[in-house]
């Protein structure tokens, strides 16, 4: 298996793309810039079976549409989130003049429940982290040592809280019990930036000191 970083759109979210031995991939998070995937898709003729994503904010939603379109794949996001996709006030889009609002249709697939989720060949398990945003989900692929966190939590530093839904205590709360409980050496794939790790980030992430 192995995992493929797009940053894309104007802040530069990361895109994933995870492939298999027979060519399948799963698509996390396409912000922005569907042709570009499009084409990196054609280029190595890789065949897209979903697409998942880590939370319904504007930059990790705004190629979602485009790609299920093209390719007739569904769109797996947490129930907490259902009505952000196609709410510009809730995704965000509203919030910042000279960007297009995103008002995309439903996800097709609504996540409930935590623990393994199996699509076409991949086998995951998926891990609520509310604080971000009401819905935000990790998916983590213990075999392979790996798992995508969205902004949750970044290298040296934490998501936002700021925006609808989020909340700090909360946050703090899920990078601990859900995040940090994860394979120590494990690489975790945030939703900008560089990889990392959770012994990295529990040794040396500012934010998460003194945490009760």
């Amino acid at each position: 298996m192995k995992v493929h970083t797009y940053p894309l759109g104007p802040i530069q979210t990361n895109c994933y793309i995870i492939e298999n031995d027979e060519g399948e991939c799963l698509l996390f998070d396409p912000g922005e810039e569907a042709e570009k995937i499009v084409k990196i898709l054609q280029d190595t003729k890789l065949t897209p079976i979903a697409i998942l994503l880590t939370h319904a904010h504007f930059d990790h939603i705004g190629a979602v549409d485009d790609l299920r379109d093209q390719y007739g794949i569904p769109v797996y996001l947490h129930k907490a989130e259902a009505a952000w996709m196609n709410d510009p006030s809730l995704n965000g889009s509203a919030r910042y003049p000279g960007l297009p609002r995103i008002v995309n249709r439903p996800a097709d697939r609504l996540l409930s429940e935590e623990g393994e989720l199996r699509v076409g060949s991949f086998t995951m398990e998926v891990r609520h982290v509310p604080g971000h945003s009401p819905g935000s989900v990790l998916y983590s692929f213990p075999e392979e040592r790996f798992a995508i966190v969205g902004d949750t939590l970044f290298q040296r530093s934490i998501g936002r809280t700021d925006l609808p839904g989020g909340n700090t205590k909360t946050l703090l709360d899920s990078i601990h019990t859900k995040v940090l409980t994860l394979d120590p050496d494990c690489f975790l794939f945030p939703g900008h930036g560089s990889y990392t790790s959770p012994g990295e980030e529990e040794d040396a992430n500012p934010f998460l000191h003194g945490f009760e």
